[in-house]
C-alpha cells in the first residue's frame, strides 16, 4: 500500500514517519485491496488545549474509502489511536462485506474514482451574508440506506447523500443529536 504522510505545524522525525507506515501497512489484513493511504499530522497552538496533536488518515482501495481524525498529546499518541479506529471500522466492513457475500449479493462499493462527500464551508461576510466556498462533485452510486448509513461511518462524517436502490431517488442518511439515524428520501 503506498502511505503518503504530511504536515502542517509540525515535523514528522523519521522514527514516526516509520511507525506510520507500520501501522498502516497492518491494516491491509483486514480489507484487501488498500491501496493507498494519506496521513496527515497537525499541530494546534492554542495554549488552552491540551491535545495538541492531530492525525488524520484516509484509506482508499478496491472502491472503497475509511476515513477517521483523532487528537492526542503528542503524534505517537495519536496515530496509535487513528489505527485502533481504522482497525474498528475496517473490521466492521469486511463483517459487512461477508454478509453481502453470503445473501449472494454484491460487497458494498463505491466509484473509486468518486471523491468523498464533505460538509460544504461556508465563509461568513462582514455584511452578515454565507457564501459557498468550496464545490465538489462525486458519482452517486445507487445503494441500500444500510449501505449509505455505513459509508457515512466509514468516512466519519455526519451526513452522506446517495441513491437510494429501493427508490432510485435522491436521498440523505444523517446523524440525528440523539445518537439514532435519519432518512431523508426525496418524493
Amino acid at each position: 500500500m503506498q502511505v503518503n504522510i504530511s504536515s502542517r505545524r509540525t515535523v514528522v522525525s523519521d522514527r514516526l514517519s516509520d511507525l506510520t507506515r507500520s501501522k498502516i501497512n497492518r491494516l491491509e489484513k483486514y480489507v484487501p485491496g488498500l491501496e493507498r493511504a494519506d496521513v496527515h499530522f497537525s499541530e494546534e497552538r492554542n495554549p488552552r488545549i491540551a491535545e495538541k496533536e492531530t492525525c488524520e488518515v484516509m484509506l482508499e482501495g478496491d472502491g472503497h474509502r475509511v476515513r477517521t481524525k483523532v487528537t492526542a498529546t503528542d503524534p505517537y499518541t495519536a496515530i496509535d489511536l487513528a489505527a485502533g479506529k481504522l482497525e474498528h471500522q475496517l473490521h466492521k466492513l469486511k463483517t459487512k462485506m461477508h454478509r453481502h457475500e453470503h445473501n449472494g449479493e454484491h460487497s458494498i462499493r463505491m466509484d473509486p474514482a468518486a471523491p468523498a462527500p464533505a460538509e460544504p464551508a461556508v465563509e461568513v461576510d462582514d455584511d452578515n451574508t454565507s457564501k459557498i466556498v468550496k464545490k465538489k462533485q462525486f458519482v452517486i452510486e445507487p445503494m441500500m440506506p444500510d449501505d449509505a448509513v455505513l459509508q457515512m461511518e466509514l468516512l466519519g462524517h455526519d451526513f452522506f447523500l446517495f441513491t437510494n436502490a429501493e427508490t432510485n431517488r435522491s436521498a440523505v442518511v444523517y446523524l440525528r443529536d440523539d445518537g439514532d439515524i435519519g432518512l431523508i428520501d426525496a418524493e
